[in-house]
Formats: structure tokens, C-alpha cells, sequence
């Protein structure tokens, strides 16, 4: 079955037409509100995605049918789960691109289509996924609710259209609305114009409707069960100020920074006593025409009320996405990043500089720095004049210099918060396996030191100090999910390596005599699965993979099917029990074949005969190995002669070659020996005829050695072995192929030989020349076990055993470093980088200038933001180094240049100003 009859959808274009069409369309395709954009669910639109990629029609990787099934919390309401995120959880397309793979695929039956609309937010257009759900119901009848779902752009009215309709209220009545939080808490709706949004209504709300009495009066004049939480005289009474803020969803980045500013003193006293109502701004251009101020005074007074235990900052979370739609949703994000906002917002909306005067900022020119900073200070409170400047404002002294004429250039800047920097280390520690060259050592857990910026070849050098392996017999390699993820060149970066990645380092084999090409060879390990898998394109059963990969050097001329399952089997040895000659591993073979249908056979097998397959898992295991006359070389090796001197042992797991394989290295066919059934016969029930080579009856072959010759040959046998086996000579080249009798019983091979794609799963043809595997690229196989073949000989709980290497003992030092460290590190002199330079007004052209930053004075209050990621063009890396700092008496008084511009020399040093919040310290 192919990839275009897998579903009902029209006949869809070829591979590459899909995937240029479909991201044409996304690249192009720009938000205009109103426009429809349809929710994928992301798993089927990846496998789409690497489907048309791999340009295989009969790709295993087939997407099937549209299948949002995963997005849906039931399949009876199709309700979309909550807080799914963009790119992790689905995807968004465009209409066109939408209809176009709905064409191709078609969809699973029942499900609708989720076709979502654009919005325009303030400062943003966004594909609204989840409309505002809302409950509506008439205070009258408060057990009677219905769902109604709204666009954030649609305004009140439109809700109260919704409910006189749901509700049949008759038309002309009077009517208010109030809207009811989960939190019991309660608000007023009075205008009706204002949009979803900017009434800050949120899906789990409620909006109830009351209508005007015929007396004139309101049924209540505020509803009993919508008492706001400020106003509620519950009989909790506690400290103030010690109050929890509910996590409304990955929100703890906000609910860190309220706490902070919670307990700064001079800011909380401020709004406390309601001096900020003096000072609302709402004309300024810049702010947010006094909400931000006011939905943060209401969360300061709730925890300061001392009637809470926690708070619902639901409204606040509203108000922030408002005007900064960066922290829209239920995302993680930068606890700096949402305590810049805010400063600046609540800057900005009580800013008590209404009209702006523009200001021309003076070079130094020479003069004091004392006079430019006092200079630069006044120009910065002609413009900026709040309780934030007041509390978190101090002046860096910005110095920078001309490489080229030495022009020094002094500015004296504002700031609200301190970032300053790690220091970085140059080294990295890694943890990695090393897998051994010997089949019986167990992999060794290895914890190395290397360079930070260093290359695949340091790791291999590292690990050679541990081992006494020349790294050049190293090969590296990512593993996840018993595949090979990546396999490193030794020239690549250590950068792309994280420290989660499960790193293995492979031990590879060197011949002494490197006349061969060596190829290396990645093996998986598969257990085939009871059922044929249909689904992807072959009539192979279905596979799983399991177990660590390896990697091996091989021999390019040793790739054959039989030298590979020798191969294996050693490499495996640790794990992988050999059959006891009393283990039967048999099945019914036809009692008589002529030796050329054998031979096809054998071809039709990937060259692997049965009785090969049977000899291989009979003499499996290295500990069974004998020397015989008649063995096959696996790699096609010169002829032996007939002579007493000792064979060199070989396993008895080789299967016997094909006619292909058992060509001499000069091309002759071996002909001069008969095959030892110990080696080359299989172990039957019903034992083949044996011939006898001293019979002079008996055919010989010409050249054949003689008796005596023969009886030298080291092919020891038991009496058992006798019963078991059979000898009988290879047949002339030029003689006809003869019928003969074979053996009712043939043996079963462990596992079997299959070439692979780098994932384990498509199947790749044969290479050339019978080798098992193409060269064309890396090369993969897989070994694919019966599930009752790998229960009795492969030992699950041997494989997956390790040991740590004494490196692994030694206790990780983690990185201790004094926040004076950090300052010292923030006020060095730079050079600017190419993509910042500086215009120089002597040189008159941009300079790469150095630039130092010294702190002039310092505020009342002072932030300190850890920059806890330290960045470069390719990778970004978060330091988890330990800032050690004092909580009381914080003195910064060495780092200061001028020492009493302000009045103030030190940070504030309550001890409850400091937080850490993992990247926030303030």
C-alpha cells in the first residue's frame, strides 16, 4: 500500500511540491486581524514535516489523517485542553496552507475543524487559540448558567446582547452588569464600550445581569455573593504584608518580583497611604494612562490588609498583558524582564512631569566630573520625576576611548536596576561512557575535564589520560532512545554537546597493518514484534528497538552477512548466552533439495542458509570455539594447506559462506579440503550419510589431501559430536550439482541482519558485492531478535550494568563567587564589539572603542540583577555558580566614584529587600 491510497483526501503533488508549498505559505502569510488561522496538533504536522522530507512516498513515516485528537480534553465536547503552548503542543497555519493538507490527508471522521480568528491586541495582532469562555446568568436566577465564548476585541454590549437573548429579557429593560472571578471578588461593568480585554475579563468568569425593579429600585444594590476581597470582613486576621499570591499559571516569575517590591518599604508606604492618586498621569504618551499604578496599589493594599492569607492577582496579570503582550498567556518568563516593565510603567503613570521639555546633552569637554554628573542628574529630573526615580535611580560614569586618535569620551547615564555579570569558567566538566574494545568489560562512567571551548578531539584526549586509549581509536557519539542521535567528527565543537546529552565514547578496533579500508559501523539492537507492520509500506513484522547501540571498525571486505554475525555475537558476548549443544533450536526442513536449489535458497534468505543460521546458534559463544580444517575464512582469506602446523582458532558461530564468499583472496574456489561438519553441517536428528575419504569406493576430489595428511588436521571431535556430525567433501567445480539428502532438522540463528536507516527503522537494500551494508553513507544495521529467542539468551540486567570510574567519586566543587567578584567584572574595560561601534566626532567614522563603567552613585534602593547566561553568536549556557553576598550592611562604598552626590553611599541593607529568584536578586 502507498503513501497516496493511505487515506481518502485527493491524489496529493509530489514530496518536495508539499513541503514548498505549505512553508511558502508560512513564510509569507502575515496576521491581519480577522483573518483565519487553523490550530494543528504539532506531533502529526513533525511527521508531516519529516515525511516529505525524506521524498519517500513509502516512508514509514506516513502522517495518515489530520489528528488533533491530542489537543482535546474530551472527544465528546472537543473542548481544547488548557494552557497548550504554541510549538510545543501544536502548530498555527494559515487558510490556504490549512485546506491544502486538508485536501491531501483529509481528517480523522468527527473531529471540527479549529479555526481560530486573528485579534488586534494593543501593540500586537495575535491568533486568538482560546477565546474567553465565560459564564452568563441573571442575578435572578443565579442556578440557571450558560457558556458562552467571546473574542477579546468583541466590547461588553455584545455580551449584553448575549444574555438578553439566552435569557429572553424583554427588549427596552434596564439593565447593569457585574462580572464575578473565581475568588468570589467582584466589579462593575459601567462601560459597555470597553472591550473584553480592557475589562480585564478572563475565561472562568462570570458575568451576571440584574435589571432595574418596577418600584425604581435594583434587586441589590451590589449582590451579596460579589464582595470584593479588599472590602471582605472575614474573621481571618493576620500579619500585614505576609500574604501568599496565587499562581495563576507559570506566573511565579510575577508573583517573585511583587514579593520584592511588596517589601521595599519606601515604594509600599507610598502606596499605602494613596499619595500615588496625586500623582495618576494619565496624559502621558508614554504610560498606560494610570492602569498599571492603580492595579498594583490594589494588590499592595490586599496584602497589606492583613485579611488575606493569599492574593489573586488575576486583575494585575490582565492589566501587565495589556500593555506588554510579551507576557501574554501562561508562559514562563525573565523575572527581570516583568520588574523592568513594571518599574518603568508605574515610572511613567505617575510621572509628575506632565509636558516633556526637550533637553541637548553636552559633551564633558574636559569639565569636572563632578559638574557634568551633578549636570546630567538635573537634565534626567526635568524629564523623569517619580517615586521610582526617587527610590531605584542612580548614574553610571560611561568612559570611552578612541583606538585611534585617543579621544575620551565621559557621559554620565541613569539606571534603574544593576545587571552585572558571571564570571565564566574556561573549563567544563562532562560526564560520559566509555565502551571498551573487550566484549566482557562493562561500559565505565567517566567525569573528564575539558575545555569549554574546545573540540571533540579534547574529550577523546581527556578521556585517553583515564584509559591509555589513543584517542584516535575514539569515536564520540550521542545516545537517546537506543539510537545514535549524533555521531561527532573529532573537529567539532564541544559547545553542541549539553550536559543532559548521554554521551558514549566507543573504543575502536586498529589493524596492525592498515592495507584495508575500515569502516564504521553503527549496530542496533530490535525485537521483532508478533504482527506484521502493515502500515509502513513492507511486509517485514513491526520492530522495536532496545538495549545500547554500538559502534564498531570493520574491515570493508568483512561486511558480509556471515562475517558480521561472527562479529556481533563476540562484540555481544557479555550479554548474549551461546546455546548449550543440548538446547535443540530446530525446524522442519524438506528431506531432499539439489545443492543449486539449496544455493538459491540461500540467496533468497540474505544469504544466510538455514543450516548456517542453525550452525551459528549451535556454536555461539567464544568459550565454544575449536580448531577445524574446515572452516570458511569469513573474509575470503588465502587457502589453507593440509599440513600438522596448528590452525589458529576460529568460532564455530561462522555460518558457512555462499559460493560468493568462499573464493580465495586469488580468486580461486577452495576445493582442496573437505568441510568439517563441525563446522560447515548441521546438527540433525536423522544424521546425513557420511562419507568416508579412506573408502577407495568413495569419490576424491583431485588435489584432495591424502588420509594420512588429513588425520593431522587438528578437527578433535567427542563421541557425542560424532553422533551429531558429518563430513563430506565439497563437490568439484565442474561437476553437475547432485541431489543429495539433507537433514530433516536445520539450526535457528539468534537474531538476524538487516540494514537500517540512522533512526533503526526503514529498511535499506544490500550493498554491493554481497556486503550487508551500502557505503554510500554511514552505514547502519540492526540485529532483529524473535521475542522467544532474545528472552532465553539475551540478559537484559547484564546488559544494561555499568561501572564508575574512580573520577566519578570525586565530589563536584560548584563555583563560589563573591558578588564584589561580579561588580569588579561589570566595571573592567571592554571593546566594543563590530556590531555596537561607537562614532567617533575626531576620527569622524565608527570606532571600536573601549568602553569602562564605573558607578557614580547609587539609590536608596538598589537592584541587582545576576546575568546568569552567558551568551556567544552560536550558544547560550546558564551559569549555576553561587553569588555569595552579605544580608546586612551591604557596603558599596569602595565601587563609588563620588561619594556623597546624592546622600546615600550604600545599598539599603534590610534583610528582606534580598531575594534570590534564580536569575532576579534584588
Amino acid at each position: 500500500m502507498t503513501a497516496n491510497s493511505r487515506c481518502s483526501a485527493a491524489e496529493p503533488p509530489g514530496l518536495e511540491t508539499q513541503r514548498r508549498e505549505i512553508e511558502s505559505l508560512l513564510r509569507q502569510c502575515e496576521l491581519r486581524a480577522g483573518d483565519s488561522w487553523y490550530v494543528v496538533e504539532r506531533r502529526w504536522y513533525e511527521q508531516w514535516k519529516g515525511f516529505v522530507e525524506t521524498g519517500d512516498q513509502n516512508s514509514s513515516s506516513f502522517p495518515g489523517q489530520i489528528d488533533n485528537t491530542e489537543l482535546f480534553e474530551d472527544l465528546d465536547s472537543y473542548h481544547l485542553k488548557e494552557r497548550l503552548v504554541e510549538n510545543e503542543d501544536f502548530m498555527l497555519v494559515p487558510a490556504e496552507a490549512w485546506h491544502k493538507l486538508l485536501t491531501w490527508y483529509g481528517m480523522v471522521d468527527g473531529q471540527p475543524p479549529l479555526e481560530r480568528k486573528v485579534v488586534d491586541l494593543p501593540s500586537t495582532l495575535k491568533v486568538e487559540v482560546y477565546p474567553v469562555e465565560i459564564f452568563l446568568c441573571l442575578h435572578s436566577n443565579m442556578e440557571n448558567v450558560i457558556t458562552s465564548q467571546f473574542s477579546r476585541a468583541d466590547n461588553i454590549q455584545s455580551i449584553q446582547k448575549a444574555i438578553c437573548e439566552a435569557f429572553s429579557v424583554p427588549p427596552g429593560s434596564e439593565c447593569r452588569l457585574w462580572m464575578k472571578s473565581s475568588d468570589s471578588s467582584c466589579e462593575r461593568l459601567r462601560n459597555i464600550h470597553m472591550s473584553v480585554l480592557d475589562a480585564c475579563l478572563s475565561s472562568g468568569m462570570t458575568v451576571i445581569m440584574e435589571t432595574r425593579n418596577a418600584d425604581g429600585t435594583w434587586p441589590s444594590s451590589r449582590p451579596q455573593i460579589m464582595r470584593n476581597s479588599v472590602e471582605d470582613q472575614d474573621s481571618y486576621r493576620g500579619q500585614p504584608g505576609v500574604c501568599g499570591l496565587t499562581n495563576l499559571g507559570n506566573t511565579c516569575f510575577m508573583n517573585s518580583a511583587l514579593q520584592c517590591l511588596s517589601n521595599t518599604a519606601p515604594l509600599t508606604e507610598y502606596f499605602l497611604q494613596s499619595s500615588y492618586l496625586e500623582e495618576l498621569n494619565f496624559t502621558n504618551p508614554l504610560g498606560m494612562k494610570g492602569e498599571i499604578a492603580e492595579a498594583y496599589a490594589d494588590v499592595i493594599k490586599q496584602m497589606w490588609s492583613g485579611r488575606h492569607y493569599s492574593v489573586v492577582p488575576r486583575v494585575f496579570k490582565t492589566k501587565v498583558g495589556h500593555f506588554a503582550s510579551q507576557f501574554l498567556g501562561y508562559q514562563q518568563h525573565d523575572s527581570q524582564e516583568l520588574l523592568s516593565f513594571l518599574l518603568d510603567g508605574l515610572h511613567e503613570d505617575l510621572n509628575r512631569v506632565k509636558n516633556k521639555e526637550y533637553i541637548e546633552l553636552r559633551d564633558a569637554d574636559g569639565r569636572p566630573d563632578q559638574e557634568v554628573a551633578e549636570e546630567a542628574w538635573r537634565n534626567h529630573r526635568r524629564r523623569n520625576d517619580s517615586v521610582i526615580v526617587d527610590t531605584f535611580h542612580g548614574l553610571f560614569k560611561s568612559t570611552l576611548v578612541c583606538p585611534e586618535c585617543h579621544k575620551v569620551s565621559v557621559t554620565f547615564d541613569p539606571f534603574c536596576y544593576l545587571s552585572v555579570p558571571l564570571p565564566v569558567s574556561k573549563e567544563r566538566v562532562m560526564e560520559v561512557f566509555f565502551v571498551s574494545l573487550d566484549p566482557y568489560a562493562k561500559p565505565a562512567q567517566h567525569r573528564v575535564v575539558v575545555p569549554k571551548a574546545g573540540k571533540v578531539s579534547d574529550l577523546c584526549s581527556a578521556l585517553s589520560e583515564m584509559t591509555s586509549i589513543p584517542p584516535t581509536q575514539m569515536v564520540v557519539a550521542d545516545v537517546f532512545n537506543h539510537r545514535f542521535y549524533k555521531i561527532y567528527n573529532t573537529d567539532e565543537s564541544l559547545s553542541c554537546i549539553l550536559d543532559r546529552d548521554d554521551i558514549f565514547v566507543y573504543e575502536l578496533s586498529v589493524l596492525e597493518e592498515q592495507q584495508e579500508e575500515q569502516v564504521l559501523l553503527a549496530l542496533y539492537l530490535r525485537e521483532r514484534s508478533h504482527y506484521r507492520d502493515y502500515g509502513s509500506g513492507s511486509s517485514s513484522y513491526g520492530t522495536t528497538l532496545f538495549g545500547h547501540p554500538l559502534l564498531l571498525s570493520v574491515p570493508r571486505s568483512s561486511c558480509s552477512r556471515e562475517a558480521l554475525y561472527n562479529l556481533f555475537l563476540q562484540r555481544l558476548a557479555r550479554y548474549v548466552r551461546p546455546p548449550d549443544p543440548s538446547e535443540e533450536l530446530e525446524e522442519e526442513e524438506e528431506e531432499e533439495e539439489e545443492e543449486e536449489e539449496e544455493e538459491l535458497y540461500k540467496t533468497q534468505t540474505n544469504g544466510i542458509s538455514d543450516d548456517e543460521e542453525q550452525e551459528v546458534a549451535e556454536k555461539a559463544g567464544p568459550s565454544q570455539t575449536e580448531p577445524c580444517d574446515g572452516d570458511a575464512s569469513a573474509n575470503g582469506q588465502s587457502e589453507r594447506t593440509a599440513t600438522a602446523e596448528p590452525v589458529p582458532a576460529v568460532n564455530h558461530t561462522q555460518p558457512l559462506l555462499d559460493h560468493g564468499d568462499t573464493e580465495t583472496s586469488n580468486g580461486s574456489q577452495n576445493q582442496t579440503e573437505p568441510l568439517c561438519n563441525a563446522d560447515a553441517n548441521t546438527d540433525a536428528v536423522d544424521p546425513c550419510e557420511t562419507t568416508d575419504p579412506t573408502d577407495p569406493t568413495e569419490p576424491t576430489e583431485p588435489g584432495s589431501a591424502p588420509p594420512a595428511e588429513q588425520s593431522q588436521q587438528p578437527c578433535d571431535t567427542t563421541e557425542e559430536d560424532k553422533q551429531e556430525e558429518a563430513c563430506s567433501p565439497s563437490p568439484p567445480a565442474n561437476e553437475q550439482p547432485a541431489k543429495r539428502r539433507t537433514c530433516r532438522k536445520r539450526r535457528k540463528s539468534l537474531f538476524t541482519i538487516q540494514a537500517v536507516n540512522s533512526n533503526g527503522t526503514t529498511e535499506r537494500g544490500s550493498g554491493e558485492g554481497g556486503s550487508a551494508v551500502s557505503f554510500s553513507s554511514q552505514p547502519y544495521v540492526a540485529i532483529d531478535w524473535d521475542p522467544e529467542m532474545k528472552k532465553r539468551f539475551y540478559n537484559e540486567n547484564e546488559a544494561e550494568k555499568y561501572v564508575k570510574h574512580a573520577s566519578m567519586e570525586v565530589p563536584q566543587q560548584q563555583t563560589t563567587v563573591q558578588l564584589q567578584e561580579c561588580i569588579e567584572l561589570f566595571t573592567t574595560v571592554e571593546t566594543l564589539e563590530e556590531e555596537n561601534p561607537w562614532y567617533c566626532p575626531v576620527c569622524k567614522k565608527h570606532q571600536l572603542a573601549t568602553k569602562k563603567l564605573d558607578l557614580w552613585s547609587l539609590p536608596e534602593v538598589l537592584i541587582i540583577h545576576l546575568k546568569r547566561f552567558s551568551y556567544t553568536k552560536f550558544t547560550r549556557e546558564k551559569l549555576d555558580s553561587i553569588v555569595d553576598f552579605p544580608l546586612r550592611e551591604l557596603d558599596f562604598s569602595g565601587c563609588l566614584l563620588r561619594k556623597n552626590l546624592r546622600g546615600k553611599h550604600t545599598a539599603s541593607s534590610q534583610p528582606d529587600l534580598i531575594r534570590n529568584a534564580g536569575i532576579l536578586f534584588s
